[in-house]
């Protein structure tokens, strides 16, 4: 057998069934295809970011009611409390992550720095859990910091070199793009300190992963009442977009309010197939599928919308994800394959 033979039976096992394979064409096709959608609708209008994430907020939270309460029928597995507190990290962190689009940040950058959530988990993870980690485990930390530094280094010269007017409105655009760097910090720590409270939750009343995608969706569709004016402003730009036909339901519909729904239900198509695939396949496979799909997000977003990537974007690019591979021991696995296999073609032998 190839390397790469042993490598994809490592990974995806034969014994897979349909379910396995179903899952990751949904994270790559949901996903990839999500941030095509978002990125058209923020190059339009940069604000728009509340109404997205109140058009995804009701949609999953109304299938959740549906398919996983049933109407309200069933009871949830953990207290209704501990989701409260979850909700308000949740919705926060979700908030956060879009309105930084309107603060001169560009959607590589906005991908790149949330790829940084290994770091916030292991400074809160040593903070509040007390835990130690190994030394490949601070590497991986360290060059993923590294690669982050680099492309908000370069992107901050990027605002200063492509501002033009005067000297005071580039120190604004500058003072604009370094509150935008602050929301997405703020909003890394406070995602991975949500993923901490998960994670106790789960041990104590187990895992209720659907449930929690629902409350998670539901619980905070009235915080969306104080951005009301913003989601309507928006919503009557969108209506007021270059209408296109619909071949299905032969009607006219403005082009935004597609790429709206669009984007809605690819971001249904993602969380959902991130679901079905943890619950069939070994967290080391998640999250290389994850962290695959997040650099070819990337390269989409790069190409299809001709971002200013230089090399130094690159190579910070590319140490983010090398560190994160390393982090989650890949290449140790892949070591291990290689190993197991090489001892059983010599016992054949």
């Amino acid at each position: 057998m190839s390397s790469l033979g042993i490598l994809v039976g490592y990974f995806l096992p034969i014994t897979a069934n349909m379910s396995t394979i179903f899952a990751v064409l949904l994270v790559f096709v949901g996903c990839c295809s999500n941030v095509v959608f978002l990125e058209t609708l923020v190059r339009e209008f940069p604000g728009c970011g509340n109404i997205v994430t109140f058009a995804q907020f009701a949609f999953i939270a109304l299938e959740g009611f549906i398919f996983e309460t049933n109407f309200g029928r069933k009871k949830p597995a953990i207290p209704m409390s501990n989701y409260v507190i979850m909700v308000t990290m949740f919705f926060t962190v979700s908030v956060i992550n879009n309105y930084a689009l309107n603060f001169n940040i560009a959607m590589p950058l906005h991908m790149i720095f949330r790829s940084g959530s290994l770091i916030a988990n292991m400074i809160l993870g040593i903070i509040i859990l007390k835990k130690r980690y190994s030394m490949s485990k601070y590497l991986s930390v360290a060059m993923v910091s590294l690669g982050i530094f680099i492309c908000t280094i370069m992107s901050a010269k990027q605002v200063n070199v492509g501002t033009k007017g005067s000297d005071d409105q580039g120190v604004y655009a500058f003072l604009h793009w370094l509150i935008g760097i602050a929301m997405l910090t703020f909003a890394l720590l406070m995602s991975a300190r949500m993923g901490i409270f998960q994670e106790t939750l789960y041990k104590q009343y187990g895992k209720h992963s659907k449930e929690a995608l629902f409350y998670n969706h539901c619980l905070p569709l009235p915080g969306f009442l104080l951005l009301s004016s913003d989601i309507y402003n928006h919503g009557v730009l969108f209506s007021q977009s270059t209408p296109v036909e619909v071949p299905v339901i032969g009607q006219a519909v403005p082009v935004l309010w597609l790429y709206l729904l669009l984007n809605v239900i690819t971001q249904y198509v993602c969380i959902r197939g991130v679901f079905i695939l943890t619950t069939e396949c070994a967290s080391l496979t998640v999250t290389l599928v994850v962290t695959l799909r997040k650099f070819i997000s990337l390269i989409i977003s790069i190409l299809f919308f001709k971002n200013p990537f230089t090399t130094w974007h690159w190579v910070g690019t590319g140490v983010v994800f090398l560190g994160t591979l390393i982090y989650t021991e890949v290449w140790t696995s892949i070591c291990t394959a290689l190993r197991g296999s090489e001892k059983l073609k010599k016992k054949k032998t």
